[in-house]
């Protein structure tokens, strides 16, 4: 019996224009609740930017962001993860000296880039960061809590620049892509089956009682973890691999065609 559905957002829930059918998924949502399935969105991307894809109910969702560092069900805030300020002060000098890595350092109250950047970089930044800010500089003493370095690499320099962080910073910090030269710096452990994991024991859920889906590298914990695992068909091949189920890309609304079977909806019940 399923008891938990976790979702990624870009590229898995989200069309390739970051929109979802909203009218099909609230069908599908009531009918969670009916049945007392809890939704978990789990994404690599900001608190505040994911929780603005679902105004209405944002309140009822948890939110498992930024890979897992920051867990937060209904309203109320289970995790926060913390890099230490000597190493948060270590990856910006080291990234600063990569003058091809564009960076962004994500904290609890809101990400940082630097306005040296490209403006290009830091506009695009700003889709996916609600809380943007722009500074002269970054640095450690910055008040906030930093739990994660975002950076975006040349895509034909991914595998290459995965490798070269992970080596760099082996033990301490985990480069993880999520495609499009898309690299995340995350506290080792702290991925998104780490946030499912939280949540799991707030609720008493088992992960053979829940069914996710994703599309990426940072999915790759999460698919792992769970007995009903779901590639895109948009997806890496390692993601696939390591998925037990397939569901239809993302801009067929593949996750949505895929819960209604779960859900037992018929035409009927989706048009009523």
């Amino acid at each position: 019996m399923i008891k938990l559905v976790a979702v990624d957002m870009d590229g898995t829930f989200l069309s390739s224009n970051k929109e979802y059918n909203r009218e099909r998924f609230m069908k599908i949502y009531e009918e969670m609740k009916r049945k007392s399935i809890k939704f978990v969105v789990a994404s690599g991307n900001q608190y505040y930017q994911l929780k603005s894809f679902f105004p209405e109910i944002a309140e009822e969702i948890s939110f498992v962001a930024e890979n897992g560092a920051l867990v937060i069900s209904e309203g109320e805030e289970l995790f926060c993860g913390k890099m230490s300020d000597d190493l948060v002060q270590e990856v910006l000098d080291f990234i600063k000296e990569q003058p091809e890595v564009f960076m962004i350092v994500c904290g609890r109250k809101s990400a940082y880039t630097s306005e040296k950047e490209p403006q290009e970089l830091i506009n695009l930044g700003k889709t996916y960061y609600h809380r943007l800010q722009v500074l002269p500089e970054i640095t450690q003493e910055i008040d906030d809590i930093f739990f994660k370095v975002a950076t975006n690499v040349p895509v034909d320099e991914t595998e290459r620049f995965l490798a070269f962080f992970n080596e760099k910073f082996s033990g301490r910090l985990e480069a993880v892509s999520s495609g499009h030269g898309d690299i995340d710096l995350i506290i080792p452990g702290l991925h998104k089956a780490n946030g499912l994991q939280i949540l799991q024991e707030k609720w008493g859920i088992d992960a053979s009682e829940i069914v996710a889906f994703g599309d990426g590298g940072n999915d790759l914990e999460m698919l792992r973890h769970v007995k009903y695992s779901y590639a895109m068909e948009n997806s890496s091949r390692k993601v696939k691999k390591t998925a037990t189920y397939l569901a239809p890309d993302n801009d067929n609304e593949g996750v949505l065609a895929v819960l209604e079977k779960i859900l037992t909806l018929s035409q009927k019940d989706r048009n009523s």
